[in-house]
């Protein structure tokens, strides 16, 4: 069965469809999987000087459908928290030890683990509510190579 992926629309085209209606999640504890991240640069803000960021992509399951919630991970040491949090959030860092991100990256997609997520208003129009991760829950791996 062949997947209708659209095609581009001509400018005397006559359209129908309506926008679906976007419902975010209510607030609480979901499942979640880690689709894609892209490297890209916050142009810096308050505090923060211009500097390197991760944008994560997160697919979010939850009262029987799945949403998509984009997060910024801004690469600066003051939030190193952040950072850390998100690789604990998956698995590839445990508490108190060091973890050298290089490599770390790579792993990132497809990991899966658990988040609380919240509601905040949008910038545009504060009459509309769109999802945010608030915290991920630290992921401990358990297991040890070689070890029994």
């Amino acid at each position: 069965m062949a997947q209708d992926i659209g095609r581009e629309l001509e400018w005397d085209d006559t359209i129908t469809k309506e926008g679906d209606g976007f419902e975010p999640l209510p607030e609480g504890d979901y499942d979640f999987t880690v689709d894609h991240f892209e490297r890209g640069r916050s142009s810096g803000s308050g505090k923060l000087p211009p500097c390197n960021m991760a944008i994560v992509y997160f697919n979010v399951r939850g009262q029987g459908r799945e949403v998509m919630i984009r997060e910024n991970y801004v690469m600066h040491s003051s939030l190193e928290w952040k950072l850390s949090e998100l690789f604990r959030g998956v698995g590839l860092k445990k508490k108190d030890e060091p973890l050298p991100m290089g490599t770390a990256w790579g792993m990132l997609t497809g990991r899966t683990g658990r988040c609380k997520v919240g509601l905040k208003p949008g910038i545009k129009d504060p009459s509309k509510m769109f999802n945010f991760i608030e915290k991920l829950y630290a992921k401990e791996n358990n297991f040890d190579p070689g070890r029994f």
